[in-house]
């Protein structure tokens, strides 16, 4: 993966925080407790990796906080399910950490730092995240956001079968659940038209593609729910807009100057979900959005782009938070799960 800032990156992620002040403003937010079967962990991920190999499992690590809809969503909707709570506890050891939190953690690597400097480290912007270890401690696969349960039962057999070995995740949820060969791509006048030249001039504006593809339901509610918005199309309004089908063979020029297919791109950028929206700066990610996103996210992801605020402020969630209140400040409602 490259070294951009995800929620997600990420999650989109997926991406939520919890508000001490005008609290009773915010609309959306949930809270959860963990679930029961979650291990009880000392945070020493040397020690859990050898554990659940020696009970032929894997170490699942879910990162979560406090008034989190997607973590709501993933507590509330995936694991209330028997099928995929029985699969998870055959197959995985489950430790949850606090994106905010203070309780002392031992890496893989034997550092000794805090959930939130742990987090830091390893550039978990969103809730949920989900990070699944091999039997040597590798990372193999971080769900970045919430995933529908049909997508996330997939993640957890692309692991648990050990199938890391023998293709990437977005190849194997392809199989298990194939794009279809008709119907088409939403369609939007602020797209780019081809030829797909994506290196921009100093200058320009910056780009935001949206890697999409045909007979995609998400794709759908994105162009049909938050795209319409005044708030959203005043943010891509700062961008040149490009949408890609991740699996055509269309050619593109992508913004660091190579020339290859979408499909090809698509994949060298781990591209495992439809839609993917990724933003670039100079020639070089900036961000990217992909899961289960909603308006008042996708909006402030675009604008931490836009403004670059990311270069004053790496951490994208302490920046949402920020956006979130100054527009409280203007006595204006916050709604997060809209």
């Amino acid at each position: 993966m490259s070294a951009h800032i995800k929620f997600f990156t990420g999650i989109i992620v997926l991406l939520l925080f919890s508000f001490s002040a005008h609290a009773a403003k915010v609309e959306g937010a949930g809270d959860t407790s963990i679930p029961s079967w979650f291990k009880s962990s000392f945070l020493d991920f040397q020690e859990d990796v050898k554990e659940a190999t020696a009970g032929n499992k894997r170490l699942m690590i879910y990162f979560h906080q406090k008034g989190c809809p997607y973590c709501a969503e993933l507590v509330n909707n995936n694991f209330s399910q028997k099928h995929i709570v029985d699969f998870m506890a055959k197959n995985f050891d489950a430790v949850e950490i606090n994106l905010w939190g203070d309780r002392e953690v031992k890496t893989i690597e034997g550092k000794i730092l805090t959930e939130k400097t742990y987090a830091a480290e390893i550039k978990v912007w969103f809730t949920p995240t989900l990070l699944f270890f091999d039997e040597q401690g590798k990372i193999i696969l971080r769900v970045n956001g919430y995933y529908p349960p049909h997508r996330f039962m997939a993640a957890l057999e692309y692991v648990a079968g050990k199938n890391e070995n023998k293709t990437d995740f977005r190849s194997f949820y392809a199989i298990k659940s194939p794009p279809k060969s008709t119907g088409a791509l939403n369609k939007q006048s602020f797209f780019m038209g081809q030829p797909y030249d994506l290196r921009r001039k100093k200058g320009q504006k910056p780009l935001a593609v949206f890697f999409e593809q045909k007979d995609c339901p998400a794709c759908d509610t994105l162009h049909k729910t938050i795209v319409p918005l005044p708030e959203t199309k005043k943010q891509l309004d700062r961008f040149d807009v490009a949408q890609l089908d991740m699996w055509s063979k269309t050619q593109v020029t992508t913004p660091a100057g190579k020339k290859l297919t979408a499909n090809k791109w698509a994949k060298e950028l781990a591209i495992n979900y439809a839609p993917t929206v990724v933003c670039f700066n100079d020639g070089k990610e900036a961000v990217r959005m992909e899961a289960f996103l909603k308006s008042f996210h996708v909006q402030s992801i675009l604008d931490y782009c836009a403004s670059r605020a990311y270069i004053k402020q790496p951490n994208m969630q302490r920046y949402i938070e920020r956006r979130a209140q100054k527009i409280l400040d203007q006595g204006e409602k916050v709604d997060i799960w809209n």
